[in-house]
């Protein structure tokens, strides 16, 4: 994923104050702006002014995106990079109608990371619910298989005595449901904002994101990988040995199997209700080129299929 040189976009030093942050957005704003504007890529450079005001103006935002650009080494993002990241914010159903914003942005702050504001301290000690809270939960895809409890260490940007942003660490033990998929949201009741004046606290709503896997892509429920076989057991068929996130099971490939082919194995995806299908997709791997033996080997299949073109399709 490609790192957002949020600075950049705004033409602003890593120091810059947050009335240069509110100046510079205004102007670029102004420029760019799809209504007034006369530049043919307004509305792309619209969207990344915005985007980019939105987590620098912010003082939780600013100072988790200043963290990561620190780690980010040779344009490769550090293991985790967007894992950990607590976030004063609204609950769920506040988020309709969040502006569209980019991967890296959803990556590191969520979806609904576009309506949090940092929830400063008020004069008044009136009672007063405290504010929710989010944060990214990643998890691999085997615990949305199997379900469990894992421990989480939450990081939040808070105003230290000095009017300073600095980190204030937490850890909370988290049970993963079976089944459970990306974008999906955990509820964990009063773990927000402590309430004023003896009012509940807040609730903490974490948004459920995947590890990349080594084998497994995920497509909606059913999950995909690739199996590797041999040619002559794409031509004669096999049965073979296959993972699943839950365990190796065996897999009839039937003769003449193509490259590309998936086969279904139904019911072993996603857990769920319905749960979704595990798909395996062929790949066709040649042995090593090997010695005479092996080369008059594949000088008599090529005999032994004398007419035939793999290239017919191409042809008017």
């Amino acid at each position: 994923m490609q790192f957002k040189d949020y600075y950049a976009t705004l033409g602003l030093a890593r120091s810059a104050s947050a009335d240069e942050i509110k100046r510079a957005y205004r102007k670029l704003a102004r420029k760019y702006h799809p209504d007034v504007s006369k530049e043919p890529d307004a509305e792309a450079r619209f969207k990344e002014v915005s985007e980019a005001y939105e987590v620098l103006h912010d003082a939780e935002k600013r100072a988790a995106y200043d963290q990561v650009g620190q780690r980010w080494q040779g344009g490769q993002p550090p293991p985790d990079w967007n894992a950990g990241y607590e976030f004063s914010g609204a609950a769920p159903q506040e988020f309709a109608g969040a502006a569209d914003f980019s991967d890296f942005f959803e990556a590191l702050f969520g979806r609904q990371g576009a309506t949090g504001r940092y929830a400063h301290a008020r004069p008044h000690a009136h009672a007063e619910r405290g504010q929710d809270h989010h944060a990214k939960l990643l998890i691999d895809l085997r615990d949305a298989y199997r379900g469990g409890t894992q421990d989480l260490t939450l990081r939040a940007a808070v105003p230290g005595p000095d009017g300073r942003m600095q980190w204030q660490e937490r850890q909370l033990s988290v049970a993963i449901p079976k089944g459970i998929g990306p974008g999906q949201q955990l509820r964990l009741s009063g773990q927000g904002g402590p309430g004023l004046a003896g009012a509940p606290a807040g609730d903490l709503y974490l948004e459920v994101a995947f590890r990349p896997d080594r084998l497994f892509q995920l497509e909606g429920r059913d999950v995909v990988f690739e199996l590797p076989i041999a040619p002559w057991e794409a031509a004669l068929g096999t049965t073979v040995q296959v993972p699943t996130p839950s365990g190796r099971v065996e897999l009839r490939v039937p003769p003449q199997s193509a490259p590309g082919r998936r086969l279904r194995l139904k019911g072993l995806g996603l857990p769920g209700s319905p749960p979704g299908d595990l798909y395996a997709q062929l790949t066709l791997v040649l042995p090593p080129g090997g010695g005479a033996t092996q080369q008059q080997a594949w000088r008599e299949l090529a005999r032994a299929h004398d007419g035939f073109n793999p290239r017919a399709s191409l042809e008017a």
